[in-house]
C-alpha cells in the first residue's frame, strides 16, 4: 500500500503495532504451529512446571486424534489472565534453550497476540519490576541456532517496540545489530522481514535517531538499494525507511553527505517502472527540501534534479500527491537557482565526489574570484579532490580533480602550493600524468605545470 504523506515531522503516524511478515515465515510458522507438542513431556523433563503445564492446558484445544493439537491461545486467554500468561510466556522464554520448546512458546505467544492488538499491553504491564522483561527473552531468541526462532522473534519483538509505553528508553542495541546481519543474508526473504521490521520501528519517532546512529545498519540497509538483484518492492521498501528517516532533522541535513542520497534513489527514479517507488522517492526529497534546504539544493540542482522534476511535472500521475511533491520541489529548485552562488554549486559538486566538466571547472573567471574560498573550513574542498585523486576510478572524476588542483595552485594564495604538497596532492598528479587515460595524463601535465610555474597561462 502507498504510504501516508504527513507534511511536518510532528505529523508522521505514530504506528502503535507492527506487522511483519512474508510467505517464508508463513511456512516455518505454518510447520511448528502443526506439530505435535508433548508438553506433557516437557513437564517429565523438568522444562516446565506443573501449574505452568496447566494453564498450557487451558489454552489447548485437541482437535482429531490423539498428537494433533493445535494452538487456540487467542480464544482462549481472557482480559483477566492476559498478564499472567504473558509473564509465563517470558519466564520460559528466559529460562529455557531447547529449540522446539522455544518455538512453541513463540507460537503460543504469536496466537495470543493475532488479530488482538491491544493484548501486547500485557507483555509490558507483567515487565513491571522486572527490568529484563519485556524484551529480554526475545533478544534472548535472536542468538538461537535455528531458521524459525530468531524471525519470529525479531517479528514479536517489533510489536512490543512498536508498543513501549516509553519508547525513548527502550533498549534497542541488540535487535540493530542483528538486523544489520540479516541485511546481508543471501535469502531475500531474510532480508524483506528485515527491512519490514526497521519499516515499522521507524514509524515511532524515537527510534529513528536510535537507527540513524548504528551507523553499520544504515551503511548495510543503503548497501541492499545499491545491489543489483534489489527488486522494485525491496527498493520502494528501502527507500521508504530513508523517508521516514529524513523526518529528523540531522538526518536530512546530512544523509546526502554520508551516502549521495540524492544522485543514488534519482537514477533508481528514472529507471522506475512502478509508480510507489517514483511516489517514495519524491516524497523523500520533499523531506530533504523542506527540513534541511541549505544541505540538499545545491546537490539537488548539481544532480540536475531540476529539469527531471520539470518533465515529471508534465506527465499524468494516478497518485494526486506525486504531482503535488513535484511541484512541490520543482518550485523549490528553481527559485534557488538562482540564489545558489556558482560557488556553491561548485562545493556541493565537489562534496558528492561526482565531478564532471560543469562550468564552474571551465571558467578563469570562477576560479579569480573564489580559489581562495577552497580554503574555507579548513580546506574541505581541497581535502575532498585530494581524496579523489587517491581513490577514485572513475577517468572524468581524475582529471576534473587534477584540473581543479592546478587552478586552485594558480589562483589560490601563495601558500597554496606548499599546502598542495603538504597532503600528498602534489605526488598524486604526478603519479597520474602516467595514467591510461589521455584526458587524465593531459590534466595532470597541465596541473604539474601551473604548481613549477605559478604565472602558468593557457
Amino acid at each position: 500500500s502507498n504510504a501516508p504523506k504527513p507534511r511536518a515531522v510532528d505529523e508522521v503516524p505514530e504506528v502503535p503495532l507492527a506487522l511483519v511478515w512474508n510467505p517464508y515465515l508463513d511456512e516455518l510458522w505454518a510447520g511448528v504451529r502443526g506439530r505435535v507438542v508433548g508438553w506433557e513431556g516437557y513437564h517429565r523433563a523438568g522444562l516446565i512446571t506443573k501449574e505452568e503445564l496447566n494453564y498450557i492446558h487451558k489454552v489447548d484445544r485437541k482437535r482429531g486424534g490423539a498428537g494433533s493439537t493445535i494452538f487456540t491461545a487467542g480464544d482462549a486467554v481472557s482480559a483477566d489472565d492476559g498478564p499472567l500468561y504473558a509473564q509465563m510466556y517470558m519466564s520460559l522464554l528466559h529460562r529455557l534453550s531447547r529449540v522446539d520448546t522455544v518455538q512453541s512458546i513463540l507460537v503460543l505467544v504469536d496466537e495470543m497476540l493475532k488479530d488482538h492488538d491491544e493484548r501486547v499491553t500485557w507483555f509490558h504491564q507483567a515487565a513491571v519490576g522486572n527490568p529484563d522483561f519485556p524484551y529480554g527473552p526475545f533478544l534472548k531468541c535472536l542468538h538461537l541456532d535455528d531458521e524459525f526462532v530468531p524471525l519470529d522473534a525479531s517479528r514479536i519483538l517489533t510489536t512490543l517496540y512498536c508498543a513501549s509505553p516509553n519508547p525513548i528508553v527502550a533498549d534497542m542495541s541488540q535487535l540493530s545489530s542483528w538486523l544489520q546481519k540479516q541485511l546481508q543474508s543471501n535469502n531475500a526473504s531474510v532480508v524483506d522481514l528485515a527491512v519490514q521490521v526497521l519499516e515499522s520501528l521507524l514509524q515511532i519517532k524515537e527510534y529513528r535517531k536510535k537507527v540513524w546512529d548504528n551507523e553499520r545498519l544504515v551503511d548495510t540497509l543503503v548497501g541492499v538499494l545499491k545491489r543489483n538483484t534489489t527488486s522494485p518492492q525491496m527498493q520502494y521498501q528501502v527507500i521508504f525507511c530513508f523517508w521516514l528517516l529524513t523526518f529528523e532533522r540531522e538526518v536530512a541535513a546530512t544523509i546526502n553527505k554520508k551516502y549521495d542520497i540524492i544522485p543514488m534513489t534519482l537514477e533508481i527514479c528514472k529507471a522506475a517502472i512502478k509508480e510507489k517507488v517514483v511516489r517514495v522517492i519524491i516524497a523523500t526529497f520533499r523531506n530533504l527540501v523542506e527540513i534541511a534546504p541549505e544541505a540538499n539544493l545545491p546537490a539537488m540542482l548539481v544532480a540536475k534534479l531540476l529539469p527531471y522534476t520539470e518533465n515529471l511535472s508534465a506527465r499524468k500521475w494516478s497518485d494526486s500527491e506525486i504531482a503535488e511533491d513535484v511541484n512541490f520541489v520543482k518550485e523549490q529548485l528553481t527559485e534557488n537557482f538562482q540564489s545558489l552562488s556558482t560557488f556553491e554549486e561548485y562545493a556541493s559538486e565537489v562534496q558528492t565526489g561526482k565531478l564532471e566538466w560543469s562550468p564552474p571547472h571551465q571558467s578563469e573567471t570562477f576560479w579569480k574570484q573564489n580559489a581562495s574560498r577552497l580554503n574555507e573550513n579548513d580546506h574541505e574542498l581541497v581535502k575532498i579532490l585530494a581524496r579523489l585523486l587517491s581513490t577514485s576510478q572513475d577517468p572524468l572524476v581524475l582529471a576534473v580533480a587534477a584540473h581543479d588542483i592546478g587552478q586552485y595552485v594558480k589562483f589560490g594564495q601563495k601558500d597554496a602550493k606548499k599546502y598542495v604538497q603538504d597532503i600528498g596532492a602534489k605526488q598524486k598528479v604526478m603519479e597520474l600524468m602516467t595514467h591510461p587515460d589521455k584526458d587524465v595524463r593531459y590534466q595532470a601535465l597541465l596541473a604539474v605545470q601551473k604548481y613549477m610555474v605559478n604565472a602558468w597561462e593557457f
